[in-house]
């Protein structure tokens, strides 16, 4: 009894440690689908003959790594090792490549450049993969992606373009990403069957800048198989969008003109200072100015971005000013009372200033 007593206490331990012990066991990770895995394999065959379908059954496959493999395809980098056909991401590293699974994301190792075969793709395929990266971009959590995506998909909107724009119009929240939908919906409204629907879509196309509306509008009108009402509709359209585009234009104008006569004002003004206290005509002064730029620049190069520029403004003052001091206390004090010496003096240091910046950057 007593040797029973000592026995049940060191069971229930055993099998408390056994159940803590065994779930602890991760389960194997899964492995791509075969269809999806032969697919990307595939892509390695000479020629194109059914790289369009492998390419779609890829993109469809749902596999984390669809996206990735087609980018990779469609830049360039998508490979394969002559070794062995392994059909590769690779990415410059050094003399070489470092190769990475397209299924998986897993590294396999480095490879050289004349151990690798380039994937070629043509302007037939390329185009498809521009379309289907640009579906599966719809789901990236980045709003700016998202947006990229929609705007890619403009040149190609189709009927199943469309709807699937439509779902996911239902669904998205950015105000940026639900405007480029309503393009691309309206884009591809614009061949619908009725003139109501193509007329309506117009209208909402008139208060859109982007080029490729104004040249579908333009063929629209132009189109002689269309009815008077929708090449109307498709003219004022057009003519809206051309007006938004003046407009932003003219801002646009307005805005870098200001900017620039701000910076000729402060530079004018700089020299009419200097040689009105004292009597040096500075003309290395649009230097001081690009120091100043320069200082900016490599701030921003160094410091993260949300502290970047309260670093750079007063830095890039200090940075002109100690140069300024270094200048007259080397040249300019030596020739007070003598503006044209001045002059000469300074549209050399201007030179060598100039110079020192583009041998740097």
């Amino acid at each position: 009894m007593k040797s029973l007593r000592l026995f049940l206490p060191a069971a229930a331990a055993a099998l408390a440690l056994l159940v803590c012990v065994w779930p602890s066991r991760a389960p194997a990770q899964s492995d791509p689908p075969a269809d999806f895995s032969a697919a990307v394999q595939g892509l390695g065959a000479p020629g194109f003959a059914g790289k369009d379908r492998l390419v779609q059954l890829i993109a469809d496959s749902g596999q984390p790594g669809a996206r990735a493999a087609l980018a990779a395809l469609l830049d360039g980098k998508l490979q394969v090792r002559k070794a062995d056909g392994k059909v590769a991401i690779a990415l410059p590293a050094g003399d070489g490549f470092a190769l990475a699974d397209p299924l998986t994301g897993e590294a396999l190792g480095t490879a050289g450049r004349f151990d690798l075969k380039r994937i070629a793709v043509n302007n037939t395929l390329r185009t498809q993969l521009r379309g289907l990266i640009a579906r599966l971009s719809l789901q990236d959590p980045d709003a700016d992606a998202r947006r990229s995506a929609v705007r890619a998909l403009y040149d190609a909107i189709d009927a199943d373009t469309g709807a699937l724009l439509r779902e996911r119009l239902a669904t998205e929240r950015d105000g940026g990403v639900r405007d480029a939908l309503d393009v691309g919906i309206a884009l591809g409204e614009l061949g619908a069957a009725g003139d109501a629907e193509r007329i309506e879509a117009a209208g909402r196309l008139g208060s859109s800048v982007e080029p490729v509306v104004r040249a579908r509008l333009d063929a629209l009108a132009q189109d002689t198989g269309q009815s008077q009402a929708v090449r109307d509709a498709a003219r004022v359209a057009r003519a809206r969008s051309a007006t938004r585009v003046g407009l932003y234009g003219a801002v646009e104008t307005a805005f870098f003109g200001l900017s620039l006569g701000s910076v000729l004002l402060l530079a004018a003004i700089g020299l009419a200072i200097s040689f009105g206290v004292m009597g040096v005509i500075n003309m290395a002064h649009g230097e001081f100015l690009m120091l100043g730029a320069y200082t900016t620049f490599v701030v921003q190069q160094w410091v993260p971005v949300d502290w970047s520029l309260p670093v750079a403004i007063p830095l890039a003052f200090l940075v002109a000013g100690a140069v300024g001091v270094l200048l007259e206390r080397g040249l300019i004090r030596f020739l007070y009372g003598r503006p044209l010496e001045t002059l000469l003096a300074t549209f050399g240091v201007s030179l060598i200033l100039q110079q020192v910046v583009r041998s740097l950057f």
